[in-house]
Formats: C-alpha cells, structure tokens, sequence
C-alpha cells in the first residue's frame, strides 16, 4: 500500500511538503503525530491523527505517537482564543497511560516488528532542559519575524480580544519544533504529520531541523474535519464524544455515528474506516439508490463502534436502538445493562419511588398516578389501557389493577413505562 495514495482518496491530505512522498517511497520511514494529554481519554477529534498514524504503520512505516506532556504545560495557541489551564505531572501521567491503553486499540506497539509504533513524552526530554540552555540551543536558531509570521500566532495578536498573547504561548512553536529536531536525532523522525492548524508548528520544526543540523524533514496535515451544516465536528449537547466508555457510553457513541447527515457519512466513512475504495465506493452507490435506509451511516456505525469499543458493544448498541425505536421485546430490554439502559433512556421524564412502595405489590394505577405522575388520572390511565396504550418493560399493560413488585425491576432497580408510542418514562426504585 501506498501511503500517501491512501490519504488522497480517503480526502485526508490538506498540505504536504515537497519531497515527502520520494522519502516515502524510498526507505521505512518514522513518524509522529502529537496527542493533547489534558485529558485521560482521546475524543474523536484525535482520531483523524490516529488514523493516518494507523494507515502509516499498515503501509510498513513506523509511527511514533507523542504525548504532550511538556507542551500540554504550555498550551498551543493554534485556533485558541485563550490560554488553557496548566497541568501536574502526577496528571499528565495518569493520562499518558490512560491514552496509551485507548492508542493500542488502533497501533501495534507491542510486536517485534521493525515498524512497530512507540509512545514518547516530550516531558521526558523537556523537564531537565534549562531555559539558559533552551534559549541558547534552539531559540537562536528561529527569528523573531519569523515565528511572528505564523497564521496562529498573527490570529491571536489581531483577535478584538483584549487577552493577547502571553510569552509562554508564543514560544510554544519553538517547543514543538524542538520535540521534531530531538525526535529527528535520535528516532531519525523524518515526518510530522497533523491537523492543517498544525501547519505553521509543523514547518517550525522542520526548519529548526535545517538549521542546527541540516537533516532532512518533512509536513505533511490533514484538513480539519467539519460538519457540512458548519457545526464543529465530535460536539454533542453534552460536550465532547470521547473513546473512554465511563464518559461516552458505547450505545451514545454508535448513535454519534448513526445520525451524521447523509453528506458527512459520505465523507467520514473514508477518513474513520480502513474500507477500501471498491467497498466505499459500492456503499455510496447503494445509499443514493435508498438514502432512507441509511446504509452509509450503519456501516460507518458499525465500523468504527467495533474498532473503538468491541463487536459485544455494537451488537447491544443496535439491540438497545431497537428497544427505543423498534419493536424489541421485553426480552431484549431484561438483557440491556444498566449503563446501556440508562444512555438509551437519558433524558426521558424520569420518577423516583421508595422500593418500600411495591415490597407487597401495588396496583399499576397507584403506581402511576398516585406514586409516580405518569398519568395526570387514574380515570385517563383506565382509557389508555383498554386502549392497548400501555406498556411496562415492552410489555402491554392488559390490567391496570395488576400488582407492580420488586420481581419485575430491570436491574433490580427500573421499571420502563411506555405511554402511546412515543412517550416513555423510567421510574427509579431506591
């Protein structure tokens, strides 16, 4: 495989420096990718760069991926409107773990391969180096004009904001150039690779490269990904969607995927998914002809929820979309866990009862209207019921008298109400 033929049909070529495809072609080459470790879990805004670092190493390269903990100190001003908070090293090493662990789902860091991937901290080489050291070894090598000269560092100085920008942040290019020169010297790292806001960072260490040591280097960035409606891509209502399940669960992941619009799915399942062109290009083909039925967004679904988080996951993703939106049975919901039941049902009207309530058993109708406010009386309650519009756990509701207990909790703890065909509601027992 060809890597950088790869990445142009896959549309995840932005800009690229003369040369490098020849280096490409012309030996096994090291690469890195820079990770943001301020958090203990990568977003799926990170997953562009892991990609192309799995791409690299599919095409026989050996990538590095570098985990900031020096420059995540600092905080990179690229498309900032404002510095970010500082990190400890205590911090930045439970992250760096925690985002290797997510990192080995997509690299092989673990073989005896030539090209098997490695994770580094430029901590690890910033931490001894002084800033007498620093100012005289690197500074000097990179004019003041010319880091001035920066889209990120000229965005900033012209923003309307009164904040500017502080020195530590102006000198972050000079850090990130250093993290290229140190890996390029003793890795023999001859490519960064990143987002295009990277760009002026990027061509910062390749030319800090030039200068101290003349050795060769290169830039290649992929395009930032965008939503077609101009919305920021991998934000949610509820913030980022993360890899680390504690913090996207596994069944709102999958439902991510599921809803991007028919021109993003088109896009993603090239950049998210190691499909080859037939398979996407056959996809494509078959969701023009039925664009109803999806095709696009459940196989890129389905992609990229087994490679994140494990087959198991996606196939309780697609049962529990089926409880909520289908017509699953009762069955299917007793299986669901409790994480699984609570993502699927988050934000539907939810009512606490003290499990004491139904130790012997109480009627449905007291339940749900005396108990937990379903129905606004019991005389609407008996109508909906002989209608055949109630159902609890997915099952109908033949009897408003039938006595509710503790037998019939989904996990020990849940009762699912279902009111008509649309309105549900979960009452909590504790």
């Amino acid at each position: 495989m060809d890597f950088i033929e790869e990445l142009k049909w896959r549309g995840m070529i932005h800009d690229m420096m003369p040369g490098t495809e020849e280096q490409l072609k012309k030996e096994m080459t090291t690469a890195y990718v820079g990770i943001d470790p301020t958090a203990d879990s990568l977003h799926i805004g990170h997953l562009v760069g892991v990609m192309m670092l799995k791409h690299f190493q599919r095409c026989g390269h050996r990538p590095l991926a570098l985990v900031g903990g020096a420059t995540g100190m600092i905080g990179d001003p690229s498309g900032k409107s404002q510095e970010r908070n500082l990190l400890d090293e205590k911090t930045l090493r439970h992250n760096q773990e925690a985002i290797k662990a997510q990192l080995s789902r997509f690299l092989d860091f673990d073989s005896d391969a030539p090209n098997a991937a490695e994770l580094v901290n430029n901590y690890d080489w910033m931490k001894e180096f002084s800033f007498l050291d620093f100012i005289r070894d690197v500074g000097k090598h990179i004019t003041v004009n010319y880091m001035m000269a920066k889209d990120s560092v000229k965005k900033r100085l012209s923003s309307e904001s009164s904040v500017g920008m502080s020195f530590t942040e102006f000198t972050y290019q000079l850090v990130q150039g250093y993290d290229f020169l140190y890996l390029n010297q003793t890795k023999n790292c001859k490519l960064q690779m990143g987002g295009s806001d990277q760009w002026g960072n990027i061509t910062t260490g390749t030319e800090l490269i030039r200068r101290k040591s003349g050795g060769e280097a290169f830039a290649l960035t992929c395009p930032l990904i965008t939503k077609a409606d101009g919305g920021k891509f991998g934000k949610t209502e509820s913030g980022n969607v993360w890899l680390d399940r504690n913090y996207t669960s596994p069944y709102k992941f999958y439902q991510f995927w599921l809803n991007v619009s028919d021109a993003d799915a088109e896009k993603y399942i090239k950049i998210f998914t190691f499909l080859t062109k037939e398979e996407v290009e056959a996809l494509i083909a078959e969701h023009q002809q039925a664009p109803h039925l999806r095709a696009l967004q459940k196989k890129l679904a389905e992609e990229i929820t087994v490679m994140v988080h494990s087959r198991e996951d996606y196939d309780a993703a697609v049962e529990a979309s089926n409880i909520l939106f289908g017509n699953a049975t009762s069955e299917a919901l007793k299986k669901l866990d409790e994480e699984t039941l609570l993502s699927v049902f988050d934000g539907v009207p939810q009512f606490e009862v003290a499990k004491a309530d139904i130790a012997d058993g109480l009627k449905a109708i007291e339940l749900f209207t005396d108990k937990a406010a379903i129905f606004p009386s019991k005389g609407e309650m008996r109508k909906l019921v002989a209608g055949g519009g109630v159902s609890v756990n997915k099952e109908k509701l033949a009897d408003q008298d039938k006595l509710i207990d503790e037998s019939m909790l989904l996990n020990g703890k849940y009762l699912l109400v279902q009111r008509g065909k649309k309105n549900y509601y979960l009452v909590i027992f504790k």
